[in-house]
């Protein structure tokens, strides 16, 4: 009986040794490009989240996870393809945090994560088109629909007493979905649209493109464009020659390296990008700050929030695999079930261990809607001093 019962405990020990796996999540957002001055911040977000689980040795019968980084480049779809690929069959990630820029996001999901089905949650990816892609029950974002940035934005703006505004937008999905939605709102509030131009990105010169734009006139120039990239030219632009003094920064334009490049000729503008003033916003400040990041940083909260997300339905699930933890995002992300902060992730695994319902709520507030998209909260911010200042949250 004795040689029964330790053979026994032997195979229990077996078992519980079988479960645990190494577990592998890719991230792929623009290293380089056009937003590449506020993706460390969105990596070490999510990596924070993968820490904080590793750490409790709750996930799967104490599996790790390991976070494998890849460059989407934002701007180019072919590059993104082929890094999102390597990812997938060579190395063998379970699921995808990322992409970043909504073309390249959309060229990831039909091209590799699809015909591999695999798991993809975007921080940053906005554009309208993505809420109706077919996706298999493979896409989610912790960041809203432009839809609700073009509301949210004429709301800023009508409250600023902005009357008309000129609309310049980056030539490619996030910018066109972007100004379309802003340009609808703005006009169904009573608004009048001067002009709608696309600009590249990676010009030198875009005197013409602001030439343009400044004889079509409006109170404020809306950059609907990138940090790094054609919206930077074209605010430098714009200032230099006079043509506006005020703009107004969607989300792709909120930075600190703007205002840091552009000087005090940006003090004034304004702007929004996803955020919420959630009580698990002061727990992840505090811990991206030990690691010499802003958790405020645009998409920093909605990157941990989207690896969170990955992991604890995977837990739900009672598996790695990204055909069994797709159809549990939706059920930790929302009520019922108690509601979940940053930090708390390893009372969050505990709880699904124990057959409970959670109710993540993370550092942005997350609440996913009907093709399983942030609902929308919005961070306002104001150009002052030469800094971002937080004014308010919507």
């Amino acid at each position: 009986m004795k040689k029964l019962l330790l053979a026994t405990s032997a195979l229990t020990l077996m078992s519980g040794v079988a479960f645990a796996e190494e577990i592998k999540l890719g991230i792929i957002i623009g290293f380089t490009g056009p937003l590449e001055t506020i993706t460390p911040a969105m990596a070490a977000g999510a990596e924070a989240a993968i820490a904080e689980v590793n750490a409790s040795g709750l996930l799967l019968d104490g599996s790790t996870v390991t976070a494998i980084r890849a460059d989407s480049t934002c701007g180019d779809a072919a590059v993104g393809t082929a890094a999102a690929e390597r990812l997938v069959t060579s190395d063998k990630v379970n699921a995808i945090i990322g992409g970043d820029c909504s073309g390249v996001t959309g060229a990831i999901l039909q091209n590799v994560a699809r015909p591999n089905g695999i798991v993809m949650i975007s921080p940053s990816a906005t554009s309208p088109g993505l809420s109706t892609a077919e996706d298999d029950g493979l896409f989610f974002r912790t960041a809203p629909s432009d839809a609700r940035e073009g509301e949210v934005a004429t709301e800023i703006m009508m409250e600023r007493g902005i009357k008309s505004i000129a609309i310049t937008y980056t030539n490619n999905d996030y910018g066109k979905g972007l100004s379309d939605a802003i340009k609808t709102s703005f006009e169904a509030a009573g608004g009048t649209v001067t002009i709608v131009a696309a600009h590249e990105d990676g010009k030198g010169d875009y005197s013409a493109e602001v030439g343009a734009l400044a004889a079509a006139g409006g109170d404020i120039l809306v950059v609907a464009g990138y940090i790094d990239q054609g919206g930077l030219g074209i605010i430098k632009t714009a200032l230099d020659l006079g043509a506006f003094d005020t703009f107004e920064l969607p989300g792709g334009m909120v930075g600190d390296s703007l205002p840091e490049n552009v000087g005090e000729g940006l003090n004034g503008s304004f702007g929004q990008v996803p955020g919420s003033d959630a009580p698990g916003m002061a727990i992840l400040t505090e811990t991206l700050k030990a690691l010499g990041f802003d958790a405020t940083s645009a998409y920093t909260p909605e990157s941990y929030d989207a690896a969170a997300l990955i992991m604890l339905a995977m837990q739900a699930a009672g598996s790695s695999a990204s055909a069994d933890l797709k159809n549990h995002v939706m059920d930790v992300a929302n009520a019922p079930g108690e509601v979940i902060q940053p930090g708390e992730l390893a009372k969050a695994l505990q709880i699904l261990k124990d057959g409970g319902d959670i109710d993540y709520a993370g550092a942005s507030n997350v609440e996913l809607i009907g093709p399983g998209e942030s609902a929308g909260n919005y961070r306002e911010i104001e150009v002052k001093d030469g800094k971002n200042e937080t004014v308010g949250f919507r």
